[in-house]
C-alpha cells in the first residue's frame, strides 16, 4: 500500500524537469521494447477422461479467463492490480490483458471513424500518456503493441496527465483521433489502469464494457500467443509543453494585467503539492513562467511509489502538509493535485482547506458571476447547505448520481435540452466546465481560481480566495461508512444490487419511519437515484444507489442517507449528513436495526463499521 506517513515537509525551490521531454518535435525510438509474458493462472479443475467432460472443462476455463478481463472494467475506466504486494489480491492487470484491451480500443476507434465518415480510414492516430507508477513502462509496451495490432499509429506522450491526454485530441498540431491515459488515480502503487478518450470526450461505461468484452474474447483465444516484442516503436512527442502553454495563455488573456501582461502572477506566492504524481509540470511550466513564486512547493518529483502521501486532494495528510507550507511561507494559495491531475483541491491564504462541498461552492460562485442563473450539477452526496449557497446566488442546483462521469454526462444532456449548465462537479474534486469541453481537469479548475484571485487583488481586495465562501454553512455532522459484500468476487455486484434494491423497497413501503426517497426537480430517486424520469434520456446505470431524506417530529427534515454500490470494490458505501448533533449515529442505528437486520441483509454484508459507529459514534 502507498505510504501515508507524515514525513517532514520537503521544500523545493526548483523542480526537476527531466521527466517531461523538452523537444516538441515527434521523434522515434530506435530500441525494441519488450515485456515478460506472464499470463493469468488458469482456474484449477479436476480432470477426468471423458471426452464430453474435457469439452466442458475447456469451456469453463475459457469463460473464467474471459470473466477476469471483464472484471477489470471499473465504470468508464479499466483498473486492476499490476504488481504483487496487496494482501488478498493477485495481479490481474497483466501485459497480455492490457494488450488485448488496447487492441480492442484501437479497433473500436477505427470502426467508429469509418461509420462516421462512411468510408475506410487510414493512419488513425492514438496517443498514450501515463502517470509515474512503476508498472507503467512494461504496461505501456503492451498498449503500444495492442494499438499497433489494431492498425493505429501510436504516439508516446511519456509522463502526462489525464486532461492532457484528452486535450491531445483537440490542440493542433497534434489533434489525435483518440488517446489513452494509464493511471489508477489515487489508488496504491500496486494498481494501474486505463482511461479512454476520443475527440468528443471520455468513453462511457457501456462503451468500455463493449471494449472489455471484445478484449476478453481476444485474450481467451490467444493465451499463449501474446506479443513480447514491440517491432514498430511509437513516435515520442512532447505534448505537455503545448498543454502548459495553453493554460498559461488562458491566464494571461483573462487576467489581462495592466502592468505586466506576460507575468500576471508576479507578486503571488503559490504552493503546489503534486504528491509525487504527474502534477509537477504546473509549477515549472505554468506558474514559474507567469511570474509566481513557488518556493515551498512539495513533492514535485514524480515517484511511482508515492513515498510521502496518497496523491489525493481528499487525503488529510496531503491537505495538512499543504496547509503547513502555506502558513509557513505566508503564501497566497496552496494547490493539491491527485496523481493524474484530473482532480484538485486548494488551501486559502489563511490555511483553510478547500475541497469537497467547499470547492464546489468556490467554483460555483466564480461560474455564477460569469453566467448568472446557470444550472450546476453535483452528485447526490452534497449538503443541503450547498444547495442554499447556490440558490442564494441565483443558480439552480441539480443533484444527480454519484460518479464523475454520470455528473458530467448529466450536464451535457441538460445543455442539449436547452438548459444552460456551465459547471458539473463531484465532491471527490472531479469538476468539468462547459467552456473547457466538459473535461474534468484539475489544473483548469485551479486556473479558474487563480484568475479570480488575481482579479480580486487588482480590484483592491486582500481577503483571499476563501472569503468567497464565508457564508457557506457546514453540516453539523457528516460520515461515510462501508459494508463489504460477503461473497465471491464474481457474485459481489449481484449481491450488492440485491441489498440496495431491498433498501429501496423498505423505504417505499414505509417500513423505516421518517425515511422517504429524495427528489430533486425533474430528477427522481426511484429510477436508480436521481436518474431522469424521462426514460428516453435516462443514463445507463453503472451502480445502483438511493438517497433518502430523514425527518422526525422534533426537528423536521434534518438529514439524509445515501447508499450506493461501489464500482471500485466489492462493497456498499453509506453517506450521511445531518444538521442535528448525534443524528448520524441515530440514523446508523435505524439503518442497522430497521433494515439490515430486519431484512436479513446482514448475512451478506459485513456490518463491522456500521456496528462500531452505531455503538460509539466514532469510526
Amino acid at each position: 500500500m502507498a505510504s501515508t506517513s507524515t514525513s517532514s515537509i520537503s521544500l523545493q525551490t526548483s523542480a526537476q524537469k527531466q521527466s517531461f521531454p523538452s523537444n516538441s518535435a515527434a521523434t522515434t525510438f530506435h530500441t525494441n521494447l519488450s515485456f515478460p509474458y506472464n499470463p493469468l493462472p488458469f482456474t484449477k479443475f479436476v480432470c477426468v477422461r471423458s471426452s464430453s467432460t474435457s469439452k466442458y472443462y475447456n469451456e469453463v476455463v475459457v469463460d473464467e479467463e474471459m470473466d477476469r478481463i471483464r472484471r477489470l472494467q471499473n465504470g468508464s475506466d479499466v483498473r486492476g492490480v499490476a504488481l504483487e504486494g496487496e494482501k488478498g489480491r493477485s495481479v490481474d492487470l497483466t501485459p497480455p490483458a492490457v494488450e488485448a484491451i488496447a487492441e480492442s480500443f484501437g479497433e473500436w476507434v477505427i470502426n467508429g471513424l469509418e461509420k462516421q465518415r462512411g468510408q475506410p480510414v487510414e493512419n488513425v492516430k492514438v496517443s498514450l500518456g501515463r502517470d509515474p507508477r512503476i508498472s507503467g513502462p512494461s504496461l505501456s509496451v503492451a498498449v503500444f503493441s495492442g494499438l499497433a495490432r489494431a492498425g493505429c499509429l501510436v504516439f508516446d506522450m511519456g509522463l502526462a496527465t489525464t486532461p492532457a491526454c484528452f486535450m491531445s485530441t483537440i490542440l493542433p498540431p497534434f489533434s489525435y483521433d483518440a488517446s489513452i491515459m494509464m493511471t489508477a488515480s489515487h489508488l496504491p502503487y500496486t494498481r494501474n489502469g486505463l482511461k479512454f478518450f476520443t475527440k468528443r470526450g471520455g468513453l462511457t461505461s457501456p462503451e468500455v464494457e463493449e471494449i472489455c468484452d471484445k478484449a476478453a474474447r481476444k485474450y481467451a483465444n490467444r493465451l499463449t500467443k501474446v506479443s513480447s516484442v514491440l517491432r514498430i516503436p511509437p513516435s515520442r512527442v512532447d505534448f505537455m509543453s503545448s498543454y502548459s502553454e495553453h493554460l498559461r495563455n488562458i491566464i494571461k488573456e483573462r487576467v489581462n494585467h495592466p502592468l505586466h501582461y506576460d507575468t500576471p502572477l508576479q507578486g503571488f506566492q503559490i504552493i503546489v503539492n503534486a504528491g509525487n504524481g504527474s502534477g509537477g509540470f504546473f509549477t515549472w511550466d505554468v506558474l514559474d513562467k507567469l511570474g509566481a513564486d513557488t518556493f515551498g512547493s512539495l513533492h514535485l518529483k514524480p515517484d511511482g511509489m508515492f513515498p510521502n502521501h496518497i496523491p489525493n486532494p481528499e487525503d488529510k495528510v496531503a491537505m495538512t502538509l499543504t496547509r503547513a507550507a502555506v502558513l509557513e511561507n505566508s503564501a497566497d494559495l496552496g494547490i493539491v493535485f491527485d496523481t493524474d491531475v484530473d482532480r484538485s483541491g486548494v488551501v486559502d491564504n489563511k490555511g483553510n482547506p478547500i475541497n469537497g462541498d467547499k470547492l464546489i461552492a468556490l467554483i460555483s460562485a466564480i461560474v455564477l458571476k460569469e453566467h448568472p442563473g446557470t444550472t450546476i450539477v453535483t452528485d447526490a452526496r452534497t449538503s443541503m447547505a450547498l444547495t442554499r449557497f447556490i440558490t442564494n446566488r441565483g443558480g439552480h442546483h441539480c443533484l444527480y448520481r454519484v460518479g464523475y462521469r454520470n455528473v458530467i454526462e448529466k450536464g451535457v444532456q441538460l445543455n442539449k435540452d436547452g438548459i444552460e449548465t456551465h459547471l458539473m462537479m463531484e465532491t471527490s474534486g472531479h469538476g468539468a466546465l462547459r467552456e473547457n469541453f466538459f473535461l474534468d481537469d484539475g489544473a483548469y479548475m485551479v486556473v479558474k481560481i487563480i484568475i479570480e484571485m488575481v482579479q480580486m487583488k487588482l480590484a483592491g481586495s486582500d481577503e483571499g480566495i476563501g472569503s468567497i465562501i464565508n457564508d457557506l454553512e457546514e453540516p453539523e455532522e457528516s460520515v461515510e461508512l462501508r459494508m463489504n459484500v460477503v461473497s465471491e468476487p464474481r457474485y459481489a455486484k449481484e449481491k450488492a444490487i440485491e441489498a440496495i434494491d431491498t433498501f429501496r423497497q423498505y423505504v417505499e413501503e414505509g417500513r423505516i419511519e421518517g425515511w422517504e426517497l429524495d427528489t430533486c426537480g425533474d430528477c427522481w430517486v426511484s429510477e436508480g437515484c436521481l436518474v431522469d424520469s424521462n426514460e428516453t434520456s435516462a443514463a445507463a446505470v453503472d451502480a445502483h444507489m438511493y438517497r433518502v431524506k430523514v425527518s422526525d417530529e422534533v426537528h423536521g427534515q434534518h438529514g439524509w442517507v445515501h447508499i450506493r454500490q461501489s464500482i471500485h470494490n466489492p462493497n456498499i458505501a453509506v453517506n450521511m449528513q445531518s444538521s442535528v448533533p448525534g443524528s448520524c449515529q441515530t440514523m446508523t442505528r435505524v439503518l442497522r436495526d430497521r433494515f439490515l437486520i430486519a431484512s436479513e441483509m446482514d448475512r451478506v454484508l459485513d456490518m463491522t463499521e456500521i456496528d462500531k459507529y452505531a455503538k460509539s459514534g466514532f469510526l
